[in-house]
């Protein structure tokens, strides 16, 4: 079954790598697996800046890579800031909010993006505030925000910036170096066409250093931890050993690849997955100047529910999920990340304009 959705597909190599002999995470092989991975990233997603920054590796969802890059951030009496127009948005405010450790929120509606200029004056406003939070792709609208912009305000202001890009690093282009980015939560199971079970932090060296003086607020999730284990060849709790072999082999993919190339392959299939679908009169979430690479969302068809359009889709080989929170009855999203041929593509489209056409004729 081909999966045009959020739960990607991934290639035969990467597949392949999950079937490997068990290896000894607490051995050399190990180790130099992790060192592997940890340089990957680097030269993936930092070129040219790989001396200033760190990646670190944690085992658990993406989620749990965003959860310790905002509870390591924050020193003694200092309180961190979200930028919240989205789910994500409001799964990093409660994360903090859990800890009490959040500035009254910078909260918009569901897909609106940010004004720099209203976040500087709340900056201002607020000198508690010690660092800045936003997603990169919310995917439960489809929005690409504007980092860099943001990015410029936050370094301005003195602030450390932190950055969501579990769903799009590898799939919209991110400038952290040249951004100034202190951290960047990702995770392989999105655009790097890995497997859920492993995810990362990109930190700049020089914050790393900043945050072993801070609070460990959670014992798990504490970066620094990691950090130092790390740098000796090894991981504080247990790794999902194969995951990581499997995460090794997706970073291999895409470095030969290239980024830019993977970049512009998803947005070759969104280009052509939004214009058949303006043909059959869908109308989207967003205007295409705020839409990322990787997922399009659209208002449901007159007449037709998610559920019907789903299992219509599923009857022949795709999946789309459904609204999330207040749009959950509104519409419905069409991911294009993966391992997807032009050819799984086009299946996908006729299949989309045959559920259209059967709906169509039953009423």
């Amino acid at each position: 079954m081909i999966l045009l959705n959020r739960a990607m597909t991934v290639s035969a190599r990467v597949t392949a790598a999950l079937q490997r002999p068990a290896i000894d995470h607490g051995g050399p092989e190990f180790a130099v697996l992790l060192q592997g991975i940890r340089e990957k990233l680097l030269k993936a997603f930092v070129p040219g800046a790989e001396s200033d920054y760190t990646a670190i590796l944690l085992t658990g969802s993406g989620s749990a890579a965003v959860e310790a890059a905002l509870l390591s951030s924050l020193p003694y009496g200092k309180r961190l800031l979200v930028i919240n127009n989205g789910i994500y948005g409001d799964q990093m405010a409660s994360m903090i909010g859990v800890h009490r450790l959040g500035a009254a929120e910078f909260k918009l509606d569901w897909g609106a993006r940010p004004d720099p200029e209203k976040l500087r004056l709340a900056l201002r406003q607020h000198p508690e505030i010690y660092a800045v939070a936003m997603t990169h792709h919310d995917p439960s609208t489809g929005l690409l925000n504007p980092v860099r912009e943001i990015a410029e305000v936050v370094d301005s202001q003195n602030r450390a910036f932190i950055v969501d890009s579990v769903s799009s690093l590898g799939g919209d282009a991110l400038d952290i170096a040249g951004a100034h980015l202190y951290m960047v939560a990702g995770a392989p199971q999105e655009c790097i066409q890995g497997v859920p079970g492993v995810s990362f932090v990109l930190v700049r060296k020089g914050f790393m250093e900043r945050m072993k003086t801070y609070p460990k607020r959670s014992w798990y999730l504490h970066l620094p931890h990691y950090y130092e284990s790390e740098e000796q060849g090894s991981i504080p709790f247990t790794p999902a050993a194969q995951v990581y072999a499997a995460f090794d082999e997706a970073l291999t993919e895409l470095l030969d690849e290239g980024v830019a190339n993977r970049i512009q392959r998803y947005k070759k299939a969104a280009a052509v997955i939004r214009q058949k679908m303006n043909t059959l009169g869908l109308k989207p979430l967003l205007p295409v100047e705020f839409q990322s690479n990787s997922l399009t969302a659209y208002h449901l068809p007159s007449g037709l529910t998610y559920q019907s359009l789903h299992d219509r889709l599923k009857e022949q080989g795709y999946l789309i999920h459904p609204g999330q929170g207040p749009l959950e009855s509104k519409i419905f999203r069409v991911a294009h990340m993966g391992a997807l041929s032009p050819q799984d593509v086009e299946g996908f489209l006729t299949a989309f304009q045959r559920a259209l056409e059967s709906a169509a004729v039953r009423s």
